[in-house]
């Protein structure tokens, strides 16, 4: 009897060699045949679920935005059955600055990606609309937390995101502290009205 192959398996597993590569040795060393090699199967196979390189990136781009949101729902998940909207405020944003060699490795191949999708439309509009709702879901938290209305809220949950983006960026460029990077979000928070 044939054995049965479990394609999001297949994919998973040729997902997780391509975030290897990346970590490692960037996004230039990205071909169907290196990611084949690291992921110990053949150039055929990746090619039987990736026709080409653009796919296998488009993949391996909505599994580690997977990563994220299972990170960030699993810090939301931990403060409890009805946070303050202050506090699940502050747990999204802390997900965006890296603090651990898995948190590392994940900011540094959500930069290749970033680097990647400029420039595609394809790419930059799914990064777009995602970036949309997740301002929108801050916005509502703010709005509550710090009792603004709504067209305050938005601003402040564009700054507040892309604050914690740049500190994140500071962590992983230019080895800022994690701990220094997430006062530096307390205080921005509190200046935005929310503890």
């Amino acid at each position: 009897m044939p054995k049965r192959v479990d394609a999001a398996e297949r994919r998973a597993l040729i997902a997780d060699a391509l975030f290897r590569v990346i970590a490692r040795d960037g996004l230039g060393a990205v071909s169907l045949r290196h990611v084949a090699t690291e992921a110990g199967v053949t150039a055929g196979m990746v090619q039987h679920y990736f026709s080409s390189k653009h796919q296998m990136m488009t993949f391996a781009m909505q599994a580690a935005s997977a990563r994220y949101e299972a990170r960030i729902g699993a810090a939301v998940g931990e403060l409890g059955a009805h946070p303050p909207p202050g506090a699940t405020l502050r747990a999204v944003l802390a997900n965006f600055i890296p603090r651990s060699e898995a948190e590392l490795h994940d900011g540094r191949i959500s930069l290749e990606f970033q680097a990647y999708a400029a420039g595609r439309d394809d790419l930059t509009g799914a990064l777009a609309e995602g970036d949309m709702q997740l301002r929108e879901w801050l916005a509502g938290l703010i709005a509550q937390a710090a009792d603004v209305d709504e067209p305050g809220a938005a601003i402040r949950a564009a700054g507040l995101l892309a604050s914690a983006e740049g500190l994140g960026l500071k962590v992983l460029s230019s080895g800022m502290p994690a701990s220094e990077a997430l006062s530096a979000l307390d205080a921005q928070l509190h200046l935005n009205g929310i503890r």
